[in-house]
């Protein structure tokens, strides 16, 4: 097992704790650095909400791991997505239409869900441990700058978090957020942001 390896076990534990017990994280994703939670605790996805000063109107994105999950959180899933998302090797987060077992305040006004499966080894690694989905959204106030790197965090972001993972914070590659696509009613794809 590498170093790093044993890192993001140690790391994807400490932070699962905090996750199990309805705390918020701020964490190294595929993208930019974040603020999770366990994304199926209302009151969790609340303290995110507050922490971020959001209005509750902007929904946040979900991370899982795992595709066959999908239809555990949306209605359906068109079958031409598949083959889009198995062509896509970026960062890819999907709004679905029809969300389910999930709070109120992760769904979208309109009843979507933006859902991105990550395959990240610490995101992967955590929400195997938390055995549930998480939240994704940038460490930053609304409104503010996103953090591609630790070191553009806020520190009153940090200072609220239930913690802090210790892990990539010198990372100095910048990585850009998502593309952001939509499932339109009618089945198509619709790219929100490229």
């Amino acid at each position: 097992m590498s170093a790093d390896d044993l890192i993001i076990e140690s790391e994807a534990k400490k932070a699962s704790r905090v996750l199990k017990k309805g705390g918020v994280i701020v964490y190294p994703t595929d993208t930019i650095w974040g603020i999770g939670c366990d994304a199926t605790n209302k009151k969790a996805v609340d303290k995110v909400y507050k922490l971020k000063h959001r209005i509750l109107e902007k929904s946040l994105i979900m991370l899982i791991c795992d595709k066959n999950v999908l239809q555990n959180y949306v209605e359906e899933v068109p079958e031409m997505l598949w083959d889009f998302m198995d062509s896509f090797d970026a960062p890819l987060t999907v709004i679905y239409p029809q969300a389910k077992n999930l709070p109120s305040s992760i769904i979208a006004p309109d009843g979507t869900v933006a859902i991105r499966i990550t395959a990240d080894k610490f995101c992967c690694s955590l929400i195997n441990e938390l055995g549930k989905p998480i939240v994704s959204t940038s460490a930053n106030i609304s409104g503010d700058k996103t953090p591609l790197v630790y070191s553009m965090i806020d520190e009153k972001i940090l200072k609220k978090a239930d913690y802090v993972v210790d892990f990539k914070r010198n990372r100095v590659t910048e990585v850009r957020p998502s593309t952001i696509v939509k499932i339109t009613n009618d089945g198509l794809i619709d790219i929100l942001r490229p």
